[in-house]
């Protein structure tokens, strides 16, 4: 089988900005609790005019231009995500119609929360490989706004909206590892269809012990695979749902804390938004460049983990 590797990216965020002097309004909370237990000062919530799907077709239009591909170029379409606006059509099947990708490829939303995108990419390496095509687009999307009790102060204050996309290509000569596994359970919970609220449900210190114990096993089975460290790529974008999580692996590692990218206190955790949003930034700011290797660790709700060293390729 041929592996994968990057060659665009896109992201795309609500207009509008909410601090947490701004929740502090309408919950029990301030700005200091919220930010030294979680590294999070805002985060984007969608307007009226904004949904998950106008952020998922402008996150994945921008991955599409900055590939200098064509639609037609584009063999899969893979979006992942926990709150489409839809339970059918999918989130992907919107973006198919509205950026004008062929009708005849594969085309399908992937549900692993915050591990989504990473899941979504591994999809993609398969459809390439089983299909016959070159090029998959892979968008993680969330609009986590509306599934939010706003008088639950433990969830409330940790959650944000957005996308963020990829164009993948098959590559003879890519290096490329992946890790992916789940442990089954309520940790974190939305209440689906036949209930009568669709809220987020999140046993925080279980959560962060999951977080924090299963992140290390990514990095080490990534390596073992690899054959890369920490030490030899580029950037590792971990999912941003927690500054002290991150800080909690990066000592424990003895790693380079300036290898582990964290924008976290402008987005809140954005699910399976997160990582794709974290990558355009690197890319957009230079950080990360053609040929740059990169370890990408997600975990979430499921529970759910998921792990790739990738190249970036570029155009």
């Amino acid at each position: 089988m041929k592996n994968i590797e990057i060659i665009s990216t896109g992201r795309a965020v609500p207009s509008k900005v909410v601090t947490n002097d701004d929740l502090a309004k309408i919950v029990d909370t301030n700005d200091e609790w919220i930010s030294t237990r979680t590294g999070i000062r805002e985060r984007r919530f969608c307007s009226e005019e904004e949904s998950a799907t106008t952020l998922a077709v402008e996150a994945a239009r921008k991955a599409l231009e900055a590939s200098q591909l064509a639609p037609s170029d584009i063999g899969a379409c893979i979006c992942a995500t926990i709150s489409g606006d839809y339970a059918t059509p999918s989130m992907a099947c919107l973006v198919q119609r509205e950026l004008g990708l062929r009708e005849p490829i594969p085309t399908l939303d992937v549900n692993a929360a915050c591990s989504g995108f990473l899941y979504g990419i591994e999809v993609a390496r398969g459809l390439l490989n089983g299909c016959g095509e070159k090029y998959a687009l892979v968008v993680g999307c969330e609009q986590l706004s509306k599934l939010l009790d706003m008088t639950d102060r433990s969830t409330c204050v940790l959650f944000g909206d957005g996308a963020g996309a990829a164009v993948v290509r098959l590559s003879e000569d890519a290096t490329y590892a992946s890790t992916l596994g789940a442990r089954g359970g309520f940790e974190i919970n939305v209440e689906g269809a036949g209930h009568g609220t669709s809220h987020i449900h999140m046993q925080g210190q279980e959560v962060f012990k999951f977080a924090t114990s299963i992140i290390p096993v990514c990095i080490r089975q990534l390596q073992e695979k690899s054959g890369l460290s920490v030490e030899d790529v580029s950037r590792v974008v971990c999912h941003q749902a927690n500054e002290r999580i991150i800080d909690s692996v990066v000592r424990r590692m003895k790693a380079d804390p300036g290898k582990f990218y964290k924008n976290m206190d402008r987005f809140g955790n954005t699910s399976a938004a997160s990582v794709p949003i974290a990558l355009d930034e690197l890319v957009e700011n230079g950080d990360v460049k053609a040929g740059d290797m990169l370890m990408m660790v997600g975990f979430g709700a499921g529970l759910t983990w998921a792990g790739a060293v990738i190249r970036y390729a570029g155009v």
